[in-house]
């Protein structure tokens, strides 16, 4: 009877410890919010490109499994299949460890794009708010530009075109992801 209370207790606690992290306390407490906001949003969106990256790859992996190297037979055309698309060269479909190795270098690669994404839109947001006094549409815009600007600096082989473009990618969609917060 007292190591089911016991565990009980372990199991609330556990449970209020995860509720409260969309409250004020969050996932880290490294001495100002800036920092914090900066690191949680990190962590989160690493997480959630590393499965986005090993999923997207089980799928492309499964379907040239299910259609051949040579989908081009006439069902699917190659632009729509998807299946000449490889990102990650080093996979094959092979059990192998220098697959699995291309895959985690990959995802790896993609998290961190991700996280650093995440970490620079949201410190840019927070401190902008905090300069300016408000949260708006413009805050928006110039943390989506610089985030834009700073994903295409990951990209290989990038030119100045690509960075713009990029930036006002960025901040298209920053803003209009703000101004549409209040509609929906």
């Amino acid at each position: 009877m007292n190591l089911k209370t016991s565990s009980e207790v372990e199991t609330r606690a556990l449970l209020d410890k995860v509720s409260s992290f969309d409250k004020n306390e969050g996932l880290f407490n490294l001495g100002h919010p800036l920092l914090n906001r900066i690191a949680e949003c990190f962590v989160k969106a690493a997480g959630i490109g590393a499965v986005q990256a090993v999923s997207r790859e089980g799928y492309s992996i499964t379907i040239q499994g299910t259609r051949g190297v040579d989908s081009n037979n006439g069902s699917i055309p190659p632009e729509l299949s998807g299946a000449k698309k490889n990102h990650l060269p080093g996979l094959r479909g092979e059990t192998n460890s220098k697959s699995f190795e291309a895959m985690v270098l990959k995802s790896g690669k993609e998290s961190l794009q991700w996280g650093v994404a995440a970490g620079i839109y949201s410190g840019l947001t927070y401190g902008l708010k905090e300069a300016r006094g408000a949260h708006d549409w413009k805050n928006s815009a110039v943390a989506g530009a610089i985030t834009g600007a700073s994903l295409a600096l990951t990209l290989e082989d990038v030119s100045h075109d690509q960075i713009v473009q990029c930036a006002i990618t960025g901040a298209a969609i920053s803003t209009a992801a703000n101004l549409l917060t209040g509609i929906f």
